[in-house]
């Protein structure tokens, strides 16, 4: 059997089959990291979802250190605000949306201040002179003060109690007592009693690097002055201003003064580098269906005590779009959204030299599509991955290791196992059967079957194709061979007459449907315009039907099974993401091969839906189900009474492929084959099976070893066990044989391992 060459190199480059362009087009489309919709509609970008996790947990501490992060003064904020967030709150649209001030004012009530920065901050150098007694004063003192900046704020007030009253006197009594200690505590220096003229200004300006003034006292001082409205910037007297109409205006007038702040102290232009400013535009996903508690608690006019605020605060949905996440097995396992996994496989793909990292992951995905359908911008990850395994082949960066076993099986359903036969009596056909190759290694008595019955009931004659479809290499990214696949069936096809292709399994058809001018048909949509042959029968219990990922996006396809189950009598349970947006079994894709973990939690993640038996109408899926103890039949078997029973391993595998073919030719064609027979007696024990399986050792591999030992007698005994161990290099790997000689021409092998290496003999 022909062999797959391993990449000859780690620099040799023939062409880049993916471009940054392309991936951030991709990546673009998923919203994991757009910010919520009350979020988004704050000007002072409050991490409102983490803020009322906090409080709904009970964390009034952390909570309010997020609070602080907004607002210098917590209570003036929380208490005047105009809270855009509730109006942009989503459960509002189902219910009464989250009462975010509330919660807000509770946590600056009860929340326990910060005490400040470090006793160790390190104070700027520039100075800052603040003008006037506002909200916006008040607040680019305190964003000022958070910056480290030597701020001093003249007003006409007497003291910082008078000060604080003139801008909040809608606090009661215990807030603004709240909020007095709080401005006591931060260190900024006041000159009371300072009303600002045009001379004072003066001298002012001169004391200090930068000064800022409200609004009112930049007119009275300059009643002609045309200021920049954006920033508020007037360059030519070095004067920062800002507003203050409302609460929340002038707490965002405070923040982007202090960013002019910053960046005149820095010498830089303030026009420059501020990112975005106020509200922003989000297309964030919500799944609605997770709101539970719909109404809100009604806020007394004192506010929520701790305990309300803490219950509506539990209200919030916490807003993220986690509809990939939630459904896909392999992206779960990354703990990774898929916009992230894309650009870190994307640049994966870029290393020149060195470790590819990503390699694992990118092979670990199933390429089913269920993210495509699930997503509400319909992001496909399956495409990244797809383009990245090609674009890795194609420059020679890619390991065979992942993806050579599934590969040399297809290489041996396409040649030792490979049929092409008209049926007996014609040359040509109407119509041929192509099973798919797993159909042929798990069930091939239900092959058998339905071949028979469709040459039976069809006119024109129905040949008969066993072998791969070539999705094989299209999932391991190897498009040369996969052409060459093409270009091999279409020819066999050509010798048939070019008949209608019937497909056993979805991803057959999907598969062969990309050949030009080749038309498909699945065996399903046939038997229902035939009927069903004597002997069919469904299962006498209900059962869960299971959509294979090769019919994503085939209703006709789903729809016919569902028709031939209620046929056959089957009682079909509603299981949770059927049809579109089923998941895979973990056979697709190839990562059964490349990652058995993942592959492992894809299967399991199907087997949640149900307790019932499955039902599957891909052979691959009904062999994962069983491997894993869940009792699975593919359809096929109940419409022609037949039961594959217990999975086979990988090399049972082979042999009913290539027993099926045999038994056909002759018992069809009269065609007789030599069987090899095996000059020695060869035994396993259950561990040795059972590893041979798991570690993709076929019993092949295994003879081989036998038959290099007894040609050259090489073998060493292991003195701990009392094994002989020998080895042999089968194409790419290495294979080791513990075993034991039960006589002249018997052995009886008790474990087997393969690795990658070469082992060199040294003469002398």
């Amino acid at each position: 059997m022909a062999q797959i060459r391993e990449r000859g190199s780690t620099h040799v480059y023939k062409v880049n089959k993916i471009s940054r362009e392309e991936i951030e087009g991709m990546v673009s489309l998923c919203v994991y990291e757009q910010p919520p919709f009350c979020n988004a509609a704050c000007p002072l970008k409050l991490d409102t979802r983490a803020f009322l996790e906090a409080a709904a947990a009970g964390n009034f501490k952390k909570a309010l250190q997020l609070y602080e992060k907004i607002a210098p003064f917590p209570l003036v904020l929380a208490r005047g605000c105009e809270a855009p967030c509730e109006g942009k709150c989503r459960l509002g649209e189902v219910g009464d949306a989250v009462a975010i001030r509330a919660v807000e004012e509770a946590v600056a009530r009860y929340g326990e201040a910060s005490r400040g920065g470090s006793i160790f901050r390190t104070k700027k150098k520039k100075t800052v002179a603040v003008l006037g007694s506002d909200l916006f004063c008040l607040f680019l003192a305190g964003e000022l003060e958070k910056k480290a900046y030597p701020v001093t704020v003249f007003c006409p007030e007497p003291d910082a109690e008078s000060f604080l009253r003139s801008m909040a006197g809608f606090l009661d009594d215990g807030a603004f007592r709240l909020e007095l200690r709080r401005l006591k505590s931060k260190d900024i220096q006041f000159e009371y009693n300072s009303p600002v003229t045009r001379e004072s200004y003066e001298r002012i300006r001169g004391g200090f690097d930068v000064v800022c003034a409200s609004e009112p006292v930049a007119k009275s001082l300059f009643p002609a002055a045309d200021c920049l409205p954006e920033l508020m910037y007037w360059e030519a007297e070095n004067l920062v201003m800002g507003r203050g109409e409302g609460v929340m205006d002038a707490a965002f007038g405070a923040k982007k003064a202090a960013l002019t702040v910053d960046r005149l102290a820095q010498g830089l232009d303030p026009r420059n580098t501020r990112g975005q400013e106020g509200p922003v535009e989000t297309r964030l996903y919500t799944d609605l269906s997770a709101a539970v508690r719909l109404q809100r608690e009604p806020v007394p006019p004192e506010g929520y005590t701790k305990e309300q605020a803490v219950g509506e605060a539990g209200r919030c949905l916490r807003c993220r779009c986690e509809e990939c996440l939630k459904s896909c097995a392999y992206l779960r396992h990354y703990k990774k959204h898929p916009g992230l996994l894309a650009r870190e496989i994307y640049n994966n793909t870029q290393i020149i030299m060195g470790d590819h990292q990503l390699n694992k992951p990118m092979n670990s995905c199933s390429l089913c599509g269920q993210c495509t359908v699930v997503c509400p911008n319909g992001f496909d990850m399956a495409r990244v991955c797809h383009l990245a395994r090609q674009n890795m082949v194609s420059t020679d960066k890619m390991p065979l290791a992942p993806h050579e076993f599934a590969l040399m099986d297809m290489l041996f359903s396409n040649g030792d196992a490979f049929l092409c036969r008209p049926q007996p009596g014609f040359e040509t056909c109407r119509y041929v059967f192509f099973p798919g190759c797993q159909a042929s290694a798990i069930a091939p008595e239900t092959v058998k079957a339905a071949y028979l019955d469709l040459c039976r009931r069809l006119e024109g004659g129905v040949g008969l194709m066993l072998g791969c479809c070539g999705a094989i290499c299209d999932w391991a990214g190897r498009t040369e061979l996969e052409e060459q696949t093409r270009e091999f069936l279409d020819r066999e096809l050509s010798r048939l007459g070019n008949p209608i292709v019937i497909a056993g399994c979805p991803t057959c058809k999907k598969e062969l449907s990309r050949h030009e001018g080749l038309r498909t048909v699945g065996i399903w949509e046939l038997l229902l315009q035939l009927g069903l042959p004597e002997g069919g029968r469904g299962l006498d219990r209900p059962a869960a039907l299971h959509d294979s990922c090769g019919a994503r996006g085939d209703p006709e396809t789903q729809k016919a099974i569902r028709t031939l189950a209620a046929r056959l009598g089957c009682e079909l349970v509603e299981t949770p993401d059927s049809g579109d947006r089923s998941p895979c079994c973990g056979y697709g894709g190839l990562a059964a091969y490349a990652n058995p973990e993942v592959a492992g939690e894809m299967t399991a993640s199907c087997l949640e839906r149900s307790d019932a038996p499955y039902i599957s109408y891909c052979m691959a899926c009904r062999d994962r189900f069983a491997r894993q103890g869940h009792e699975s039949r593919h359809i096929l078997e109940l419409v022609y009474g037949t039961d594959a029973g217990a999975p086979p391993d990988i090399s049972e595998k082979r042999r009913n492929r290539l027993n099926l073919k045999n038994e056909l030719l002759w018992e069809l064609w009269q065609e007789e084959t030599a069987e090899m027979k095996l000059e020695f007696e060869l035994k396993y024990t259950e561990e040795a099976r059972q590893m041979m399986d798991e570690r993709m050792i076929l019993t092949d591999d295994v003879i081989a070893v036998l038959e290099d030992f007894r040609r050259t007698g090489e073998a060493i005994l292991d003195g701990e066990d009392g094994l002989l161990v020998a080895r042999c290099r089968v194409g790419n790997a290495t294979f080791w044989v513990k075993f034991t000689r039960d006589g002249e021409d018997a052995y009886t092998v008790h474990r087997a391992y393969s690795h990658r290496m070469q082992v060199v003999k040294r003469e002398g």
